[in-house]
């Protein structure tokens, strides 16, 4: 049954991956912010040892490297952590199909169903503000002003889409929001 949008509870997330083939890649760094009924926001971040390589480009990309992630906890160790904080939440990110796809697909490996609603911050973001020339996370902030920092990593960038998604649900009613959730049961 679907929840009223003024009584769900948000997370926004964000990953970061080793890179690779589609569907082969697994996580090396995770954040979520969650935006509780209150108006309240906790942080859940970890980094994640992949048990796999990280691509050259990706490390230098994001400046996580193997030598770093090989004493962090393995994704089994941490999956009911993530279960608990995100449960009941609308799933919400930059390009959620991606961040979703990947993050399900760690949970698959494990044998765990992971299903949540969903809402992308870009498709809501081309509605709220049609007129913006990239919707890339990036130059998509700075052009609304919202500060960006550590930049390709988990907790900068889920930071950045928290704001984003802020701004966004500040400047559209809580009927046309609605619309842009995606729900697992339909």
């Amino acid at each position: 049954m679907e929840k009223e949008i003024t009584e769900s509870i948000y997370t926004i997330i964000d990953i970061e991956t080793t890179g690779g083939k589609f569907n082969e890649e697994k996580i090396t760094e995770i954040a979520i912010f969650k935006i509780h009924k209150d108006g309240n926001i906790s942080k859940y971040h970890k980094l994640i040892n992949p048990q796999k390589r990280i691509q050259p480009f990706v490390e230098k990309l994001t400046g996580l490297n193997n030598e770093m992630l090989e004493k962090q906890p393995i994704f089994n160790k941490i999956a009911e952590e993530i279960n608990r904080f995100t449960e009941d939440c609308v799933f919400i990110a930059h390009n959620v199909k991606f961040d979703y796809r990947v993050l399900k697909k760690e949970f698959s490996r494990i044998g765990v169903d992971f299903q949540r609603n969903l809402l992308c911050t870009i498709e809501l973001s081309k509605a709220v503000f049609p007129e913006r020339k990239s919707y890339s996370l990036g130059k998509l902030v700075k052009s609304l002003g919202i500060e960006i920092n550590n930049r390709h990593r988990a907790d900068g960038d889920a930071q950045a889409t928290l704001d984003l998604f802020i701004m966004l649900k500040n400047n559209i009613s809580h009927v046309e929001l609605k619309k842009f959730i995606n729900y697992k049961n339909e």
